[in-house]
């Protein structure tokens, strides 16, 4: 909940009280006086004086307080006194004050920025976006694409279009792929805005190399073939290298296929072109595993 000025709440109160008449004003500071000045009390009475129904709406504490002030302070006290104007939250200095604040920290949340300034969240709310213009921007986080990336999907894409074309050519394609679950610090991009005019196009840098779980998986026409975790004999969280790729694809993934009755020769193997992909001595297993039918850097489908 944000946190409100005096002048707001005092405002509050009297527009609350706005709708009661002189009669039930005149009512709630008698029943207060009459009833060991309980504000409990007040409006039980007052309730079942109006016969006002159970969630029916009557003064809340504050308003007969502020009642009960009035009439002690003037005579007239039962009519309500007119308020001066509220004074403005976004003035010039406030303003400034923000300002000066968001070009100083960007990264910055409302609330901490409220909290520094000294206003509520909601008027420094109010300032970004009516007086200054500035609005959130969330980061997004995409892989880096080279021009020679584009061109190889490009011809691989030109390429599977080609088989596809002549039936019986390509039966089940097994795409695989690892993914890695960090187990370290992370970019929480709900909790992430950058405060300006334009949207700044930043790319957030993270640590290649931190600390974290792989986890290998197939899916093809047939359903998923996995989950297969990469792990020592300790059950610890291992990198993978061509060594235990190779020992993955005889001791899992080979297996898997022929339990579920599936004929190696009509599989195309898909894979991404990471360095323990692709070594000599993989390459030769796979290309023992599924004779030409390797979508893979070195493969028939680069």
């Amino acid at each position: 909940m944000q946190p409100r000025s005096v002048a707001s709440w005092f405002h509050a109160i009297s527009v609350a009280m706005e709708q009661w008449t002189v009669q039930r004003r005149a009512f709630v500071v008698e029943a207060y006086f009459k009833n060991g000045n309980s504000a409990i009390t007040t409006q039980r009475l007052f309730r079942r004086h109006f016969n006002i129904p159970r969630h029916g709406r009557v003064p809340c504490h504050n308003a007969i307080k502020e009642c009960v002030q009035n009439f002690q302070e003037n005579a007239s006290g039962l009519i309500r006194k007119p308020r001066g104007r509220i004074p403005m939250v976004r003035t010039p200095k406030n303003v400034d004050k923000v300002r000066m604040a968001i070009v100083k920290s960007q990264r910055h949340s409302v609330r901490r920025h409220s909290t520094a300034i000294g206003l509520s969240d909601r008027s420094v709310q109010r300032i970004l976006y009516k007086d200054l213009n500035i609005h959130p921007y969330k980061i997004v986080i995409v892989q880096e694409l080279s021009d020679r990336d584009m061109a190889n999907c490009r011809i691989s894409s030109e390429q599977l279009l080609e088989m596809l074309n002549d039936d019986g050519v390509i039966n089940t394609v097994l795409m695989t792929y690892e993914a890695h679950f960090h187990l370290s610090r992370y970019v929480n991009k709900q909790n992430y805005q950058y405060w300006a005019r334009e949207n700044p196009q930043e790319l957030c840098q993270c640590p290649v190399h931190s600390e974290k779980l792989t986890v290998w998986c197939g899916i093809a026409s047939f359903g998923v073939l996995g989950p297969y975790f990469f792990e020592d004999n300790e059950g610890a969280a291992v990198i993978v290298t061509s060594k235990r790729y190779v020992a993955i694809l005889h001791n899992f993934c080979e297996r898997e296929l022929r339990r579920q009755g599936i004929d190696l020769s009509s599989v195309w193997f898909q894979q991404n072109g990471a360095t323990a992909h692709t070594g000599r001595a993989l390459m030769s297993v796979l290309w023992e595993m599924f004779p030409q039918h390797i979508i893979s850097c070195g493969g028939n489908v680069p």
